[in-house]
């Protein structure tokens, strides 16, 4: 797993709690933790999908050479 996403994986999970902390305490400012838990939660569907297609493309340029010699 990319290093960025496991980052943004871990500060989408802070954010969440931090929003659960503020609802429970009664603040609105938790409106604002649940934004961020959807940027990093979209950061991290983003870096995985990018690590996943890179590595796609790393596969089928190795296998597309191999294929092309006798």
């Amino acid at each position: 797993m990319p290093r960025l996403a496991v980052f943004a994986l871990v500060v989408c999970a802070l954010s969440v709690a931090a929003a659960v902390v503020a609802f429970v305490e009664g603040s609105f400012l938790g409106i604002i933790w649940v934004l961020m838990a959807g940027v990093t939660s979209n950061l991290a569907y983003f870096y995985l999908r990018k690590a996943k297609a890179e590595k796609a493309a790393q596969a089928a340029q190795a296998g597309g050479a191999a294929r092309i010699t006798p």
